[in-house]
C-alpha cells in the first residue's frame, strides 16, 4: 500500500533529524536557557513543582553567577524557588521524558529522541497541509500540489531545524504548536465548524503557553475569525481563554498581584536597550538581572530600567530597531559560531567548516529572495490577511523589544509556501508583476543584501578568528 505524501514526509524528515540525535548521543547541554528548562524540568518531575535554583543546581552554576538568596521569599535550599519567569509548557515536555526515561544524563538523549520524533519531524507534513488550505494560489490542481509538497520538503531537509531538536528550548514545541493554531485558524476560515474553532483555541493557548511573544498574533486573529463568523467564532476565544487562564491564575497567587504567562519582559527589555547592547542579546548584561531572584521584582526592575534608558537617550530607539530588524532576518551563523568555538564539536578542518557555513547560510538567503516574489503575489483573501497578521504580530515584538536571527525560525514554514510559491510562478513563467510589485521587490532584495553584507563585515573579525587552526578553542560567548 501505497503512503500518503504527509507520512512519507514525515518519515524522511525524521530519518534527517534523528542523524544528528544519535551522532550526539554523548552531548550535554550549554547555555543558561538550556540549564533553566532542565532545573524546572527535573523539579516537576520529581513531584517538586515549578521550581529552580535548589541547593544543588545553585552549586553547579556558582563559577558562573552569584546568586544572592538571602532576601528570597519562601525559598527552600532542598527544592528551590518558585518561578514564573518561564512559560510552563516546554518544562512540563521535559519533565514528561524525564519521569518516563528517569534523570540521569541520558534524560538529554531520550530528549532529543522525543524532539526529533514528535515536534521536528511533524513541521514538514503540517506545512503540507497548510499550504494545501491556501488553495486560491494556483487555478490548477497540479501547480497547487507543487507548492504543498516544495514547501514540505525545504522544512524537512532545512539544515538549522535538523539540529534544532539538540537544543532545549521553547522553540522545539512553538514551532509545531505554532503551526497547528495557524492550520486551524485557516481550516476555521475555509470550514467554520465547531470543532475546528475549538482546537484553533486550544492550540493558540498552548503556543502561548510555550512562549507568550504570540498573544498579540493569538488575540488579533481571534478577534479576525469572530469579525468573520460573529458568535460562532467565540468558541475559540473561549477554549483559548480556558487553557492559559490557570496558569495565570497560580503566578497571580505566587506575586500576589496580575501576572501573565511568564515574566521575562522586563529582562529582555532591560537587554534589548543596554547600553552596551545592540538590540540583540549580550552576555555581559544579561548577568545583571539573573541574581534578582523575585520574578516579579526582576520584571519591575528591568521594565523600569529600561524605560529610563530609553528616556536618556531616545535617539537610539529607531536605530536599535532597525538593529534588530536587521538582526531578525540575519544569516543564522550564531549557534555555529558559539558551538564550535566553544570546542563542543571538536578542529573541523578548514574546508570542511567552510562547507558547513555554506550550508547552514544559504538557505535562508534563497528563501529569504523567493519569499519576496511569493509574498507581493499574493491575493487578496481573509488567509492572506491571515498570514500577514502572523508575520507582523511576531516580527514587531522582535523589533521593539529583543531580537536574534534564531526568532525567525519560526516562520521559516511559512516562508518556505512563499518561496516556493514565489519560484514556481518564476519556473511556469506566471510571474506577472505590476511595476509597483517590480520596484518593491529589487528594493526588499537589495536590503535583504545590504543587511547581510553588513553583517559579514561586521563579524568579519570574529568570522577570520572562528576559521582559524584555534578556532574550537577561541570560546566566543552566545
Amino acid at each position: 500500500m501505497k503512503l500518503s505524501f504527509p507520512i512519507r514526509i514525515y518519515i524522511i524528515a525524521l530519518i534527517f533529524r534523528l542523524i544528528p540525535v544519535f551522532l550526539t548521543a554523548n552531548l550535554g547541554i550549554g547555555l543558561d536557557d538550556m540549564f533553566q528548562y532542565d532545573m524546572l524540568a527535573r523539579s516537576l518531575a520529581s513531584g517538586n513543582g515549578f521550581r529552580w535554583y535548589a541547593e544543588d543546581d545553585l552549586q553547579m552554576l556558582a563559577q558562573y553567577v552569584d546568586f544572592d538568596l538571602s532576601t528570597a521569599k519562601n525559598y527552600d535550599p532542598e527544592y528551590g524557588l518558585y518561578t514564573s519567569f518561564r512559560a510552563p509548557l516546554y518544562p512540563t515536555f521535559l519533565a514528561i521524558v524525564y519521569f518516563i526515561f528517569g534523570q540521569e544524563f541520558s534524560r538529554f538523549f531520550y530528549t532529543r529522541l522525543a524532539q526529533a520524533i514528535f515536534l521536528g519531524a511533524t513541521l514538514a507534513p503540517m506545512t503540507y497541509l497548510i499550504a494545501k488550505e491556501f488553495s486560491f494560489f494556483f487555478p490548477l490542481s497540479n501547480d497547487e500540489e507543487k507548492v504543498a509538497k516544495f514547501s514540505a520538503w525545504i522544512v524537512a531537509c532545512y539544515p538549522m531545524l535538523l539540529v534544532y531538536p539538540l537544543g532545549l528550548g521553547t522553540e522545539n514545541p512553538f514551532f509545531i504548536l505554532l503551526l497547528c493554531s495557524f492550520y486551524f485558524l485557516l481550516k476555521s476560515i475555509n470550514q467554520p465548524s465547531n470543532s475546528n474553532f475549538l482546537f484553533a483555541g486550544i492550540f493558540l493557548g498552548l503556543t502561548a503557553l510555550t512562549r507568550s511573544v504570540i498573544l498579540p498574533f493569538a488575540g488579533l486573529s481571534l478577534l479576525y475569525l469572530i469579525y468573520l463568523h460573529r458568535k460562532k467564532a467565540l468558541i475559540a476565544f473561549i477554549s483559548f481563554v480556558l487553557v492559559i487562564t490557570p496558569w495565570i491564575i497560580r503566578n497571580s497567587l505566587l506575586h500576589g498581584k496580575l501576572t501573565g504567562i511568564e515574566t521575562s519582559m522586563g529582562y529582555n527589555l532591560y537587554l534589548g536597550y543596554h547600553p552596551l547592547g545592540n538590540g540583540s542579546f549580550v552576555f555581559g548584561p544579561s548577568l545583571d538581572l539573573l541574581t534578582i531572584m523575585d520574578d516579579s521584582e526582576r520584571d519591575e526592575i528591568g521594565t523600569q530600567k529600561a524605560i529610563e534608558l530609553i528616556k536618556h537617550q531616545p535617539e537610539r530607539f529607531i536605530p536599535l530597531a532597525l538593529n534588530r530588524l536587521g538582526f531578525f532576518f540575519g544569516l543564522e551563523k550564531r549557534v555555529l559560531i558559539y558551538f564550535y568555538s566553544n570546542n563542543l564539536l571538536g578542529y573541523i578542518p578548514q574546508p570542511i567548516l567552510l562547507t558547513i557555513a555554506f550550508i547552514l547560510l544559504t538557505p535562508f538567503v534563497l528563501l529569504s529572495i523567493f519569499s519576496v516574489f511569493g509574498i507581493l503575489s499574493l491575493k487578496k483573501s481573509h488567509q492572506t490577511n491571515l498570514l500577514l497578521l502572523l508575520i507582523a504580530c511576531y516580527l514587531l515584538p522582535h523589533v521593539f523589544i529583543l531580537s536574534e536571527d534564531r526568532f525567525h525560525l519560526a516562520l521559516i514554514p511559512y516562508f518556505a509556501i512563499l518561496a516556493s510559491y514565489g519560484y514556481t510562478l518564476i519556473s511556469t513563467r506566471a510571474l506577472n508583476f505590476k511595476k509597483w510589485q517590480t520596484v518593491i521587490s529589487i528594493i526588499l532584495i537589495c536590503l535583504l543584501l545590504l543587511n547581510w553584507g553588513l553583517e559579514l563585515n561586521r563579524d568579519a573579525e570574529k568570522i577570520a578568528i572562528l576559521f582559524s587552526p584555534t578556532g574550537n578553542t577561541v570560546g566566543f560567548p552566545y
